[in-house]
């Protein structure tokens, strides 16, 4: 237990650092990084739809309420069950590591435990579109080419 709080702390503090507010040069088409930041931070979120290689596997979060918050903090509770991970989203103006090639405006999630969110959610999503209400995240693996997607909507 004591070393997940250490592994944990530190990915918190390397979310709290790569998170820049200076995103005036980012030419994403859904936004820049500080507004998706700040519009997740308000409220609640559920999984509305989760895919995994064109799969449907929502009913996996389905009952979870995902809060984002402060110091990049993630808490996805099912009223019974807490799991918590962290957050972030990061813009640092290349495409080095897009999947899409438009942008670089990445959503990280990341979760030790349980096996199921460390397994599924944790990755440096790329975002496919938002409002202030819902915003889609997208995956394409690097190893088989399979097409992840999350969908998160405000409660």
């Amino acid at each position: 237990m004591k070393r997940l709080n250490v592994v944990l702390a530190g990915l918190i503090a390397f979310g709290a650092i790569s998170c820049s507010d200076d995103d005036s040069n980012s030419t994403s088409p859904n936004g820049n990084a500080t507004a998706i930041h700040n519009n997740m931070k308000s409220g609640t979120w559920s999984i509305t739809n989760y895919t995994d290689d064109g799969v449907d596997e929502t009913h996996h979060f389905a009952n979870y309420d995902f809060t984002f918050g402060e110091n990049n903090v993630l808490i996805a509770t099912d009223g019974t069950n807490t799991h918590t991970g962290i957050w972030s989203v990061t813009d640092d103006n290349s495409s080095d590591d897009d999947d899409n090639g438009n942008d670089d405006i990445d959503f990280n999630i990341g979760f030790t435990s349980p096996a199921l969110f460390a397994d599924e959610l944790t990755d440096d999503w790329d975002v496919e579109s938002r409002t202030g209400t819902r915003i889609t995240l997208v995956d394409i693996s690097g190893g088989n080419g399979g097409t992840d997607r999350i969908v998160f909507e405000k409660n």
